[in-house]
Order: structure tokens, then C-alpha cells, then sequence
């Protein structure tokens, strides 16, 4: 697929298809989440590929009841360790963890549309809860749960708001650009 394609067709899916997902499409999946832009090349990610059936009922009571995601084939729980960030960037450093993990997360998503296959970003869950069903250190902080499967619906394009709605010029509020001056020759 195109990235434009893809793109566009990355939506969340909770239908999932028993059908299952191969490990090396996992690993690809993983992969993507490597080339996300990190503050100082400082790579705060870590993440845990659940495939157990226990663990996965478990991780879905802990994500408030979101029972769809026991279907999934792989649940990859995203995580921060941000010991050396804070080390580096101080006060910072919960910014940067943040705006990091949502870049891998997109990068990960991404190439699990481009792979024909379905997911959807969790970030509503008991912390701690998951903390204690993966043996997850207190000091790290768990992003979002990605299930992973096959769909049982096609990827459609979603409507999104026009570029006029969310784009300003210059200031907050300024919806049209002024025009550019020529320079004279």
C-alpha cells in the first residue's frame, strides 16, 4: 500500500476474525515502532507481546472490560522507561516520553494497516493492574495496549475534518493566510 493509502485507511477495529496473526508480521510490527524520532536518540520504548489466553483476559478485564481485545491475536502493551530521559532532559523528560510513545505508536499502527491487519490504540486501563499481570516495574510507565488480529471488516477510509477546520496562519485563530510579498527583482 501507499503511505497515502494507508493513511487513510488506519482506523480502530474492535471485530476481530479467529484467524491468526503470524509472528513475523508481529516482529514487523515492532519494528515500525524503532523508527520513531526519540529526544536525543534516547529510545524510551519498550514492548511486551502478550499471545497467552490467560494474560489476555486478564489485560482486557484490566483495559475496563474491553472484552474485543481477547480475540486479538497479540496484545503488544507499550511501555516508557524514562530513567535516561530524565537524566538528560530533567523536567522535560514526561513531555518528550509522551510525545515519543505517541510517534511509535502511529508508526506501529501504521505498518498494521499497511499488513492488512486490524488494531486499536487503548490508553483506557488499571496501570497498576497491568503492572502486576506482566511483572512491569514500578517506574515504568505503560502507554496503550495494541491488539493485534484479522479483521472481520475491511479497512474503509474515514471522514476526517477538512484542513480548514484545524489549520491557522501565523497566530491562534488566524484562518486565512495573508498573501506572500513579493520580493522585488
Amino acid at each position: 500500500m501507499d503511505f497515502d493509502n494507508v493513511m487513510r485507511k488506519r482506523h480502530s477495529i474492535r471485530k476481530y476474525s479467529m484467524k491468526k496473526v503470524s509472528f513475523d508480521q508481529i516482529t514487523e510490527i515492532c519494528e515500525a515502532a524503532r523508527f520513531a524520532p526519540m529526544a536525543g536518540n534516547i529510545y524510551t520504548i519498550k514492548l511486551i507481546i502478550v499471545s497467552d489466553e490467560k494474560k489476555k483476559q486478564e489485560l482486557s478485564e484490566a483495559a475496563l472490560g474491553q472484552e474485543f481485545i481477547v480475540k486479538a491475536s497479540y496484545i503488544i502493551v507499550v511501555c516508557s522507561n524514562l530513567a535516561q530521559l530524565k537524566r538528560t532532559y530533567s523536567t522535560k523528560a514526561e513531555a518528550y516520553a509522551r510525545q515519543q510513545a505517541g510517534a511509535a505508536i502511529q508508526n506501529m499502527l501504521l505498518k498494521t494497516t499497511d499488513l492488512g491487519l486490524a488494531s486499536c490504540w487503548i490508553g483506557a486501563f488499571d496501570q497498576n493492574a497491568i503492572k502486576r499481570i506482566l511483572r512491569i516495574p514500578d517506574d515504568i510507565q505503560i502507554e496503550c495496549l495494541l491488539p493485534i488480529a484479522n479483521s472481520m471488516e475491511e479497512p474503509r477510509e474515514i471522514k476526517k475534518p477538512d484542513l480548514k477546520m484545524i489549520l491557522y496562519f501565523e497566530e491562534w485563530g488566524q484562518e486565512t493566510a495573508k498573501p506572500e510579498k513579493k520580493v522585488p527583482a
